[in-house]
């Protein structure tokens, strides 16, 4: 295992099974992508039930967030995808080991079951369905917190490292886990409520835990006829009032004006005449 220390945290080498899988995964042309989320779903699932069990023993644990959940977070301003769970969280020991050091004896097993010709979607059938995600996003953060850890970040752009760092700017995760992929530019299809729903309801119907898909709404309020009443009544005042003001403007121009024409004409001959522009005799 390769190790670099940086200033910001760790970058780990992945395991050479896991290398060769992550080069399957983004070189392999697959069409049916939406498993990612299937695969992901399943592993929240999982830590769900991980901290559930837990608790009967130790009650404390759910402590830190009582609620057991997973949301689905689509974010069209930054093509971000997030599945979030409150589950029983990773240590930073876990991401370094569960997700590209440590290499599971599935993985070689699902390298040789491609090779053979097997369909892709079946990588959860060998533990390793989480790098699925790399079928849709050139980036992967994971962000964790066990109840006896700090939080974590994990990130790859599968390219052969990974880093982990202790988060400092991310929002506190009370429990759980967080995968945050940064979807490719022919991918943002998977940010649509409509293909998220479709997506959930085909592969996910029997997880169980509430899964909640966080949406964007326009809210439109209805203007009720009196309240267009009101609006009406105070344009026609303000109107009213800019046309008032416009008519004292004017006298006040035509008085200077008259004014200007009698000290003109009182030092001038007596049949000069002088005339406004109404064309009103003045003299």
């Amino acid at each position: 295992m390769g190790l670099f220390k940086m200033s910001d945290g760790e970058t780990f080498a992945f395991s050479a099974d896991i290398q060769q899988l992550m080069g399957l995964i983004i070189n392999t042309f697959y069409s049916n992508k939406e498993i990612f989320l299937r695969e992901i779903i399943s592993n929240a699932s999982d830590a769900l039930d991980k901290i559930r069990y837990k608790s009967i023993t130790h009650p404390e644990e759910l402590e830190s967030e009582p609620k057991l959940f997973i949301k689905i977070i689509p974010d069209k301003s930054n093509n971000t995808l997030t599945i979030w769970d409150s589950g029983i969280g990773m240590s930073k020991t876990d991401l370094v080991n569960n997700l590209g050091t440590i290499a599971r004896s599935g993985t070689k097993q699902f390298v040789e079951a491609i090779a053979a010709g097997a369909d892709i979607s079946m990588i959860g059938q060998f533990g390793v369905g989480f790098y699925s995600a790399f079928l849709v996003a050139d980036k992967v953060q994971v962000i964790s917190k066990r109840n006896e850890d700090d939080q974590y970040v994990w990130e790859s752009t599968a390219g052969g490292t990974f880093s982990v760092v202790k988060d400092e700017t991310n929002e506190r995760i009370p429990r759980g886990t967080k995968v945050v992929l940064y979807l490719k530019e022919d991918q943002l299809e998977f940010l649509e409520e409509r293909k998220l729903k479709d997506i959930i309801k085909k592969h996910s119907e029997f997880i169980g835990f509430p899964i909640e898909l966080l949406v964007e709404k326009t809210e439109e309020k209805e203007v009720t006829e009196s309240e267009d009443e009101t609006k009406k009544e105070e344009k026609k005042d303000e109107e009213k009032k800019d046309e008032e003001k416009k008519d004292e403007e004017k006298k006040n121009d035509e008085d200077a004006k008259i004014e200007d024409c009698l000290l003109y004409t009182s030092d001038a001959a007596d049949d000069m005449q002088c005339v406004d522009l109404g064309g009103r005799r003045i003299i």
